[in-house]
C-alpha cells in the first residue's frame, strides 16, 4: 500500500527517474578500461622488482578500498563508477595471472 508516514493514502507510487543504462554503461565501461591498465602497469612494474610484492601492494590497496566501495554502492552515479572499478580490477588481475603464466 502507499501509505504516508501519517497515516495518509497516497494514490500512486512514488516516482522514481528512469535508469540512465546508456550513460550508466559508457561510464563503467572507461573507468573498467582505465583501472584495468592501471592495475596492469602497476602490477607489471612491482613484479619487476619481486613477484610476491606485487600480489602483497595489489591485495591491501584493494582491500582498502573495498569497504569504502561497499559503502557507496547505492549512490546513483557513484555505483556505475564502482562497478566499472570491479571489473577493471579483476581484469587486470586476470592480465597479470595470465601474463605471469606466460613467462
Amino acid at each position: 500500500m502507499n501509505y504516508l508516514p501519517n497515516g495518509a493514502y497516497r494514490p500512486y507510487p512514488p516516482y522514481q527517474d528512469p535508469t540512465p543504462w546508456a550513460a550508466g554503461v559508457t561510464v563503467a565501461v572507461m573507468v573498467g578500461l582505465l583501472t584495468a591498465v592501471a592495475v596492469y602497469a602497476f602490477g607489471d612494474a612491482l613484479a619487476q622488482v619481486h613477484p610476491i610484492l606485487a600480489v602483497v601492494v595489489n591485495l591491501v590497496a584493494a582491500g582498502g578500498a573495498a569497504p569504502t566501495a561497499w559503502r557507496w554502492r547505492y549512490a546513483p552515479v557513484t555505483r556505475w563508477v564502482l562497478a566499472g572499478g570491479a571489473a577493471g580490477v579483476l581484469l587486470g588481475w586476470l592480465a597479470l595471472l595470465f601474463g605471469g603464466l606466460a613467462a
